[in-house]
């Protein structure tokens, strides 16, 4: 029986009827079922397997599932958040599928997975999944069941060889890595030891990213008031950022910057959302850069959208024009989101953020005169070549937007600086000062009326634990499960296999050199290590 929170659904597809010979999939979130269904990019690819009628679809969550196969060929999970590999194992256990991908025989599921964690560094995550898909899911879905549909009656290994001369398609298990010794490095190219290759001259050296070219971008598939944005049909406006800032994998990870037409495509898929819903969100790294991104808003403003609520994600701040806030105001939205990084215009520089204060206040100003309520500034501290005076520079800046804007109520949300894979700040490591200037905003922000949000420092550096690991991390993933999520428990976990792999502060802190073999050095992104080279710029560690 399917469970009553799978009824509230409305669909914008019509799923395919199965075939008798379809094939048994289950395609699982590793999260609630409210977290997942609101994720755009688990609704899209469900919607995609799901109108295939040579596949059985049943969706898993951590707290429900629809009525799954007594056996299973193919599982999938869409990963978006690094902790969640806490539950892709405890999902595994749950359907008694061995942890390991090399443990597991011809009579279970391969275990394939994709996302944006797994595309940026699938590494730590290695050893658990037969196959990752690496980039866009558009064109690389259905490539992947469409090999797998020539070798179904074959044995695993077989199919794992076959898959991995897909385009896009990695097969960890078929790829070795040679370390220094346990605790050190990759072996550099210098030393005569191979780094990273595959397992014979059969298996592609390299697996490069895919990258969907359509003019069509993603839409909700489904509007359900059980996700955690109630009733929200979400709109894909711009894929990556023109801005390229250097520490920014939304930007670097999904290049070239892409925006569907307005007319065309966008339109017609927020029509498609009215008529079952009245919450329109638009979302992208950079929503207002949409060269037509005007059209768009003329087009939600007029009379007969009245009753509609419009949410819209992060906007750069030389775009939020007074215009702007009286449609989000009429429109029910109260509040916008801007990334600013830091009150310091040289750290700026730095990071590649072309943005000045000036901008940032009159964006301020323009909000509140709008009719805004509020504002909410993302910021991030630790940033290479970061000094303690720029971060007081963060709190005059918001000094100085709290006098020039004055009734708007103010939030600055902050990070720690995290390296992502395939950005230029890859190779700079977690400062360990970022704690310390986290408490030193809290203080002197929340004394002037600012509401401040830190992010956790302690998960920034699990998280640049798991952006920046290699396949070593996989058996201290799966002992670190049982110890609970915090960094005590990760601590615990690497003394107890000391020996076995590098410390924490390897992976963690350290500055790597950009000769390093790096862990995903066999995965090829957007732009090449050389590129990346010479997009560092000015950035440098104090």
């Amino acid at each position: 029986m399917t469970p009553a929170i799978f009824t509230s659904e409305r669909l914008l597809f019509t799923p395919a009827t199965p075939e008798a010979t379809a094939i048994p999939t289950i395609f699982a979130f590793p999260n609630t079922y409210s977290v997942g269904i609101t994720s755009l990019g688990y609704q899209v690819i469900w919607a995609s397997l799901a109108s295939r009628s040579d596949l059985q679809v049943s969706r898993l969550f951590t707290d429900c599932h629809e009525q799954l196969p007594v056996q299973t060929e193919l599982l999938g999970y869409s990963i978006s958040w690094e902790l969640d590999y806490v539950n892709i194992l405890n999902l595994l256990e749950f359907l008694a599928i061995p942890l390991m991908s090399g443990e597991r025989q011809d009579c279970h599921p391969l275990v394939f997975g994709g996302g944006t964690v797994l595309t940026a560094n699938p590494e730590p995550f290695a050893d658990f999944f037969d196959v990752i898909l690496l980039g866009d899911g558009e064109n690389l879905l259905d490539n992947f069941i469409n090999a797998y549909q020539e070798v179904r009656q074959a044995d695993r290994q077989t199919q794992l060889r076959h898959l991995a001369q897909i385009p896009g398609i990695y097969v960890p298990s078929l790829y070795q890595v040679t370390y220094h010794d346990l605790t050190g490095a990759i072996a550099s190219p210098n030393s005569g030891i191979a780094k990273i290759e595959p397992i014979d001259s059969d298996i592609p050296p390299t697996v490069a990213k895919q990258t969907y070219r359509g003019n069509t971008l993603s839409a909700s598939t489904v509007v359900t008031e059980k996700a955690a944005w109630e009733n929200i049909y979400m709109v894909e406006v711009v894929r990556s950022c023109p801005e390229m800032c250097r520490f920014c994998l939304a930007s670097y990870l999904t290049l070239p910057f892409r925006t569907p037409s307005v007319t065309d495509s966008l339109i017609p898929a927020i029509e498609r959302g009215l008529k079952v819903t009245k919450r329109i969100g638009l979302l992208g790294a950079s929503v207002t850069q949409h060269p037509e991104f005007e059209v768009l808003l003329d087009y939600l403003a007029q009379p007969k959208y009245d009753d509609v609520r419009l949410s819209i994600a992060s906007v750069r701040t030389n775009t939020v024009t007074q215009k702007l806030a009286e449609i989000l105001t009429k429109r029910d939205t109260h509040s916008i989101t801007i990334a600013v990084e830091s009150g310091s215009e040289r750290l700026r520089q730095i990071v590649n953020k072309k943005l000045k204060n000036e901008e940032i206040i009159q964006a301020a100003v323009n909000g509140k005169a709008g009719g805004l309520k509020s504002i909410k500034l993302y910021g991030m501290v630790g940033i290479p070549g970061e000094e303690m005076s720029d971060v007081e520079q963060t709190v005059a800046m918001m000094r100085d937007i709290k006098k020039a804007a004055p009734g708007l109520r103010l939030t600055l949300g902050c990070s720690t600086f995290v390296p992502k894979a395939h950005t230029p700040f890859q190779w700079f490591g977690v400062n360990p000062q970022a704690e310390k200037r986290l408490q030193y905003l809290q203080k002197q922000l929340r004394s002037q009326g600012i509401d401040f949000r830190p992010e956790s420092y302690n998960w920034s550096v699990i998280q640049a634990l798991i952006s920046r690991g290699d396949r070593r991390l996989s058996h201290l993933l799966a002992l670190t499960r049982h110890y609970g999520d915090s960094l005590g428990s990760f601590r615990r976990a690497f003394k107890e296999l000391r020996g076995k792999l590098p410390e924490l502060d390897f992976y963690v802190h350290a500055n790597w050199s950009t000769e390093q073999i790096l862990p995903w050095s066999h995965l090829q992104g957007s732009l090449s290590p050389g590129t990346l080279v010479k997009h560092l710029g000015v950035g440098s560690r104090e």
